[in-house]
């Protein structure tokens, strides 16, 4: 069950002070509390765990300072909507918005290899109006030879580069909690021109250390990425991990998952679940056509496959877009053969946009219906 206490109840007033006191106080209930921060306010959210269901609502309802009682429907009672359309969703960091109804593209490299190539690609999306991009440092691969990533080494140039071409927020990829803190330090070293989120790959999807570590820290907001082999509710409980600990500013991203059915595709497109993820929970939904698709063939009418994977996702309501580019894919050091080049990136945009534009006459299509 989720106690949601009004906006304008502080944690030193009388009636925060009195309604905690009665729920600590009921036999066999545990408390856990949560500050939510959404787009506009902060939330104190109140979670009672143990046998719940005998307690009365109402009579939870009218203490003091309570706006709303929540009976929990989904195992991940923070990250979940549970039937409310009400609860706080989304959240701002760096002066960019994240929720189920804004939509931000990270175009950028899979991998950093070289400061001019990282310039190279920040200079474009800084000409083309973006704000936001991927920058991968750490990489977890497969093939223990293969590249892993420049790591600590590339931090400071990449974000001083960040800062130069006016990029807010960075996705990176992390595979140890260490690597935390170095992001931590290198963005202080360089005087936090930007801003990071940190992302947690498909491998690390049930790395439950890991999230836990994650989920503890309140600097970086998190990127999750669905794990590829597992189902969509573990993936869902595995995210929860993260909120649990204290850190609910957690964007959920379908990346494809891995079964031979999708052939010739990387992995099998699961964009059909954007929809899904936004009824279940309260978590903005990114996709990563990149990795789902994983090559750059075109169709016959001229697009990409990545066009159209990425198409389908945001049509479907799809609130982010994580995707690679490069300036020369061949000389790439990770993924190179599914990286789209500089010069398709307005392109790439403009056809994001026309997707957009697509949902939201949808939705007004919707609302009429309902009306009707």
């Amino acid at each position: 069950m989720i106690v949601i206490l009004s906006s304008n109840v502080a944690e030193n007033s009388k009636e925060y002070r009195l309604t905690l006191d009665y729920l600590s106080r009921l036999p066999g209930i545990a408390t856990r509390i949560h500050n939510v921060q959404g787009a506009q306010q902060v939330l104190t959210e109140i979670y009672l765990i143990g046998d719940t269901k005998t307690l009365s609502v109402e009579d939870i309802r009218v203490l003091p300072g309570v706006e709303r009682v929540i009976r929990v429907s989904e195992e991940y009672r923070i990250l979940g909507r549970h039937r409310d359309g009400q609860r706080v969703s989304g959240f701002e960091y760096n002066g960019v918005s994240f929720s189920q109804d804004t939509l931000n593209v990270f175009a950028g490299l899979c991998a950093v290899d070289t400061s001019e190539h990282v310039e190279l690609m920040l200079k474009a999306l800084r000409d083309h109006g973006q704000v936001c991009t991927r920058m991968g440092a750490y990489k977890p691969r497969t093939n223990p030879y293969s590249f892993q990533g420049h790591g600590k080494s590339c931090l400071n140039y990449v974000f001083e580069l960040a800062g130069k071409y006016d990029i807010k927020v960075i996705a990176m990829e992390i595979t140890h909690e260490s690597h935390v803190d170095e992001i931590h330090e290198c963005l202080e070293q360089t005087g936090r021109p930007t801003g990071v989120m940190l992302q947690i790959g498909t491998r690390n999807t049930q790395n439950f250390e890991l999230l836990k570590a994650v989920g503890r820290q309140q600097d970086f907001p998190v990127l999750f990425k669905r794990g590829f082999g597992i189902t969509l509710n573990e993936s869902l409980n595995a995210a929860e991990y993260l909120a649990s600990e204290g850190n609910s500013r957690v964007v959920f991203c379908l990346r494809g998952v891995k079964t031979n059915m999708g052939d010739p595709h990387r992995n099998l497109v699961d964009f059909s679940h954007v929809p899904v993820l936004k009824r279940l929970t309260r978590m903005p939904v990114c996709i990563d056509p990149s990795h789902s698709v994983g090559s750059r063939e075109r169709s016959p009418d001229g697009l990409y496959d990545l066009m159209h994977a990425t198409a389908q996702g945001v049509v479907a309501g799809a609130n982010m877009v994580l995707v690679d580019f490069h300036p020369v894919p061949t000389k790439a050091l990770v993924d190179g053969p599914q990286a789209m080049l500089l010069e398709e990136l307005g392109w790439f945009l403009e056809d994001v946009a026309t997707a957009r534009e697509c949902y939201e006459k949808r939705q007004i299509l919707a609302a009429q219906r309902v009306a009707s």
